[in-house]
């Protein structure tokens, strides 16, 4: 870490971009005012009318090609994901030095918040105030509108999957099946039965994967190859490919890495990643790095290279439930009612940068861009609640709402959103242009 007057200096996660501004050419880019992103409108209190800088984030690069693995049963396993922040910290202009300081600062340092509250007599159809009712009778506010709701899952929603070149939507529940679900008519066309609770989903070009109790099951829905990986002891919670590895995060804290054989079309075993003593609850990749989030309260990093465990994070002070990368910063969330940013410093080690505090223990963390390329934080909360929140500003755009809280958020093409909830209902959701109620 670097010491700039009373300023700490961070340093990426991820490389930077050709485009990105350095020592070097310092000078030209800030005379190009027109291709800056305004400082102030990041924080959400620009008054300056014309404003000579950005009021949206720099446009997002074009979608590179994935690899795929399976193309007709060949192919390699890619870290590239189509939606999402994962992608984002090799492409993005790297930040000044003291760009993390701008995190939280909007409103005067507060938070703004919206303390509406969705009506429960409404929830199950009877309110008899109608629209004198002082609760809110919708399912969300600003931000979204909810496109329709998937009905069929007995139990809560834990995984949700787009593959790559399909018009199905698969969904996994704790009732121990997995819906495919068509996309245009909205209708379930199939149940598949499984011999034990979903604790995962991933999707990987034409490839679904699906974490059970001491087992992944791998489809191809191009080919219908239908594979089965053993090696986990316990359930499977979480799974992310990097580097040509799919890894599995268990109950018994183990990482488990498989390769995929082309050849033979297989997913042979590669390497185990032991460290957390407790299960492996959520993982991404991000900077060519593995982050572990754990039940013993830890965030592991791992090199993608080695294997090796580079650092501990030991921060927050309940389970780590989803981590999340952004741009140069790692973010994640606890049952400790925090979302931590963590940021790297010249050795090369994470420190938190930024917590933001809850009232409630947040469950899940899923990044998007809104309609002007501005990035946006999806929060879920255990008090059936998901908060919606610029970045790295924290000011709430809205809140979407569930009759039992959302355990799953997964992004689709086009400003599509789904959620999956306790009930086992899956909701689809588009962005909104211009802020409004929703019914």
């Amino acid at each position: 870490m670097d010491v700039d007057g009373s300023k700490r200096v961070f340093q990426r996660l991820g490389p930077s971009s050709s485009n990105s501004n350095t020592n070097s050419n310092n000078s030209s880019f800030n005379k190009n005012k027109s291709q800056q992103v305004c400082y102030h409108w990041r924080a959400g209190k620009c008054n300056r009318y014309p404003c000579p800088f950005l009021h949206r984030e720099l446009p997002m690069p074009p979608q590179q090609q994935q690899s795929r693995m399976g193309n007709g049963g060949a192919g390699s396993l890619s870290s590239k994901r189509p939606y999402g922040f994962a992608d984002d910290q090799a492409n993005m202009p790297r930040r000044n030095s003291n760009f993390n300081n701008t995190w939280g600062r909007s409103q005067g340092g507060g938070v703004a918040r919206k303390m509406e509250k969705i009506c429960n007599y409404w929830m199950q159809g009877n309110c008899s105030y109608g629209d004198r009712c002082k609760f809110l009778h919708c399912w969300c506010t600003n931000a979204f509108t909810l496109l329709t709701q998937l009905q069929g899952h007995q139990k809560v929603v834990s995984g949700i999957a787009l593959p790559s070149g399909s018009d199905k939507l698969y969904t996994g529940s704790k009732d121990e099946t997995v819906r495919v679900w068509d996309c245009q008519s909205g209708q379930c066309g199939a149940v598949i039965n499984l011999a034990g609770e979903v604790g995962c989903m991933l999707n990987e070009g034409p490839w679904i994967f699906v974490g059970l109790p001491n087992i992944v099951k791998a489809w191809n829905a191009q080919t219908a190859t239908d594979l089965n990986l053993d090696g986990p002891v316990g359930q499977v919670y979480s799974l992310v490919v990097g580097n040509d590895l799919l890894l599995a995060g268990t109950q018994d804290g183990t990482i488990l890495a498989w390769r995929y054989n082309a050849v033979a079309n297989s997913f042979e075993p590669a390497a185990q990643l032991k460290g957390h003593n407790l299960a492996v609850i959520t993982l991404v990749v991000g900077a060519n790095k593995l982050y572990s989030g754990s039940m013993d309260k830890s965030i592991r990093v791992w090199s993608l290279e080695t294997l090796q465990c580079l650092q501990t994070l030991t921060d927050h002070t309940s389970v780590v439930m989803s981590v999340l990368c952004w741009d140069q910063f790692l973010l994640s969330c606890s049952l400790d009612k925090t979302i931590k940013v963590w940021a790297a410093t010249d050795s090369g080690n994470l420190e938190v940068t930024y917590t933001h505090t809850e009232e409630h223990g947040v469950l899940t963390l899923c990044g998007m861009h809104d309609a002007e390329a501005k990035p946006v934080l999806l929060c879920s909360c255990n008090d059936n609640t998901i908060r919606v929140y610029d970045l790295p500003s924290f000011s709430e755009r809205g809140k979407l709402y569930s009759k039992e809280e959302v355990r799953c958020m997964q992004l689709g093409p086009g400003g599509l959103f789904f959620t999956g909830d306790g009930t086992g209902e899956v909701r689809v959701w588009k962005w909104l242009a211009e802020p409004t109620a929703t019914p």
